[in-house]
């Protein structure tokens, strides 16, 4: 005997019965890392100060009536008061003001000087890592040699040749710190080089620049921005260094450098004139520094959940 088949059993699925339930929303990749750098409280700290002192350094001048050049013989060493917060210099000129021009220099030496390395870097080490064979091995090479060469001595030879000033400064540091940048890029292409979505990118007819800038290149972007944001305290502690020393810019202009260059000579009297340029940098790079590692814990894949 045959059994009656219900036809509700055969009727047509137009749509989906079972409601679907999204516990988390999708994030994009920026959106993870966000979240993540978030949770860190000291590169948050570190980002907040750096934008005060960025901040501190281009807008507070106008908000002042003192220039970085104006002197006033009558007042030169005095003591820090409520009309000049830093004191005044051996010239009479106000320290707050001359510290704000001179984070500007050393914050324009900092990022200047890590978008050059960056845009040497990532192409020198992106062609050596994707192209391979003997090219990457005679490039290679001579990253070691500078490598074996302290980056101080080759920005201070630089400089000698080309002489003191702030595009010079520039010049120096953007042809001798960029060898870091490339052995990551390349370490980075190497691996990338090998995954499917390039095999794919060659196979749909994708030529070999474009493979390197459009596909490997823009998925390194998180060791890319990790280094650049460690690269920067870097640079404006090679550039105090060098205006410390008088290879850095020239009279009337003054970075952090020059400020504590001119404050150690009168150390005993007036500490005052070394202590806040010097206190800037500190300040500075240290800040650089924990928004480093924020970026780095941020963009680490191994810390993905």
């Amino acid at each position: 005997m045959i059994e009656k088949i219900d036809p509700e059993l055969f009727k047509p699925f137009d749509k989906l019965e079972v409601s679907t339930v999204i516990s988390r929303p999708p994030l994009s990749y920026w959106q993870d890392a966000w979240i993540r750098f978030r949770k860190n409280k000291l590169a948050i700290a570190g980002l907040i100060i750096i934008v005060f002192i960025i901040l501190f350094s281009f807008i507070g001048p106008f908000f002042t009536k003192f220039s970085y050049y104006d002197t006033e013989l009558y007042n030169t060493y005095k003591s820090p008061t409520l009309e000049h917060p830093f004191g005044t210099d051996e010239l009479g000129r106000d320290v707050l003001v001359r510290v704000m021009y001179g984070g500007r220099i050393s914050l324009a030496v900092g990022f200047v000087a890590s978008f050059v390395n960056l845009l040497i870097g990532v192409i020198y080490g992106g062609i050596s890592g994707y192209v391979g064979g003997r090219l990457d091995d005679v490039l290679m090479r001579i990253v070691d040699i500078l490598f074996s060469i302290p980056v101080l001595l080759i920005v201070i030879l630089l400089m000698v040749v080309l002489g003191p000033g702030l595009i010079n400064i520039f010049i120096a540091l953007g042809l001798s710190y960029w060898t870091s940048m490339a052995r990551i890029v390349r370490g980075q292409i190497l691996s990338l080089k090998e995954q499917e979505f390039t095999l794919a990118a060659r196979m749909l007819g994708a030529t070999r620049s474009q493979i390197l800038f459009r596909h490997l290149i823009p998925n390194t972007i998180g060791p890319i921005i990790v280094t650049s944001t460690f690269q920067i305290p870097n640079a404006i502690f090679f550039e105090s260094f060098l205006s410390f020393i008088g290879l850095g810019v020239s009279a009337p202009m003054a970075s952090w450098g020059v400020l504590a260059s001119d404050g150690i000579r009168a150390i005993r009297a007036y500490p005052y004139l070394i202590f806040f340029p010097a206190i800037f940098i500190c300040i500075t790079m240290l800040s650089f520094n924990f928004v480093g590692d924020g970026l780095r814990d941020a963009f680490d894949p191994r810390l993905r959940r």
